[in-house]
């Protein structure tokens, strides 16, 4: 079921919705997100109704591809207080620096959970919601998140990056767990 509603934003009424959120084996998962373009009120009401579906389901990001759009855009919120949320449109990972181990798990792939590798810093280019040219530098969860959202734009999913051992065991798990929900 939709939860749909609306808030003013700029003196405009900006339509906002709790979305489903695709689960994994979706094919649209997989897919390449295309360049935003055009930087207006329906990019806003994407980015309002990715977050509010990423804090009702309690998730720090979240990628339009999970929502079902395909339009490279993404969601991010590590604050405990949920009010820091950052709009990442068209971002790409510029430089990688180190290693880290983390624990990661999705919302796409709820109640799985594992030990990845990522970058251990990271330097993003990408554009805010009005299309204002950003470059940050990103470590510790934020930079993790960024990076994990950043692959659901590419069609990339964390289990993607275990080793064919740990595939393998996530092929068990997912079969003995039936449907994901």
């Amino acid at each position: 079921m939709l939860e749909t509603f609306a808030v003013r934003y700029n003196g405009s009424l900006i339509a906002m919705a709790i979305l489903p959120i695709r689960i994994y084996p979706d094919p649209i998962l997989r897919e390449q997100t295309e360049e935003v373009t055009r930087f207006d009120t329906e990019l806003e009401s994407l980015a309002d109704s990715l977050a509010e579906t990423m804090y009702r389901a309690h998730g720090i990001g979240l990628a339009a591809p999970q929502v079902g759009s395909l339009s490279r855009i993404m969601v991010v919120d590590i604050s405990e207080e949920r009010n820091e949320r950052i709009d990442f449109i068209n971002p790409r990972i510029v430089q990688r620096i180190g290693s880290v181990s983390s624990e990661e798990g999705c919302l796409s792939i709820p109640g799985f959970r594992d030990t990845i590798k990522r970058s251990k810093e990271i330097i993003v280019q990408t554009k805010d919601i009005a299309g204002k040219d950003l470059e940050l530098k990103l470590d510790g969860l934020l930079g993790i998140c960024v990076q994990h959202e950043i692959d659901h734009l590419d069609g990339v999913l964390f289990i993607d990056h275990l080793s064919r051992l740990k595939r393998e065991l996530f092929k068990r798990w997912l079969k003995k767990q039936g449907p994901l929900e």
